[in-house]
């Protein structure tokens, strides 16, 4: 594995924000050298925010249980996209509030209309749709948010849970499950040289 040198990724988050889905890719990112700022509207570094653990348990949509605290590594008011190589959208019902914030949705344009490197799993997709940066594009998203990609002018890609869709610099899953397959594309547009 090659060393890396500055590479920052930035990660949106929010109060209940999916666990697995924030915890096991700042982890990752981590252990391949990546410098991840883990943000959330109106939090500062060291503050945490709560997640929630989302399960496929048979029903017909998953469950919901209380996940950890998760603290923040920088304060959100601070960040420049600038200072990033890539941005981490990560899932779950924090993200219905989040696409609210004007400057959540500054930050999604910045990254996408400089054609940088997106990750977006499950409802993290609700972000690219409220912020209009996904017309014409590929992408897939947790199911239930597929009528927002359509109405936001994106071909929704159904696939299985543990897939990622690319196109350009955007790569999406539809849930934890593609950790990855997710992972491994991000990584490889972010970094391109780090998993040879």
């Amino acid at each position: 594995m090659k060393p890396l040198t500055g590479n920052k990724i930035l990660m949106l988050v929010g109060d209940y924000s999916e666990d697995y889905e924030a915890m096991v890719p700042f982890q990752a990112l981590g252990m391949l050298g990546f410098t991840v700022d883990a943000v959330c509207p109106g939090k500062r570094k060291g503050e945490t925010i709560r997640t929630a653990i989302h399960d496929f348990e048979g029903d017909q949509t998953y469950s919901e249980k209380p996940g950890h605290l998760f603290r923040l590594t920088a304060s959100f008011a601070t960040v420049s996209p600038d200072d990033y190589a890539g941005l981490y959208l990560v899932g779950g019902r924090a993200c219905e509030y989040l696409r609210l914030d004007a400057q959540v949705l500054a930050i999604v344009r910045a990254f996408m209309t400089e054609n940088r490197p997106v990750a977006a799993i499950c409802h993290g997709a609700q972000l690219l749709t409220a912020a209009d940066v996904v017309r014409g594009r590929r992408m897939t998203a947790y199911p239930a948010v597929e009528p927002e990609v359509r109405a936001a002018g994106a071909h929704f890609v159904a696939v299985a849970p543990e897939q990622t869709v690319v196109d350009g610099n955007l790569v999406s899953a539809p849930a934890w499950p593609g950790h990855q397959t997710l992972m491994r594309a991000f990584v490889s547009l972010v970094a391109p040289n780090i998993l040879t």
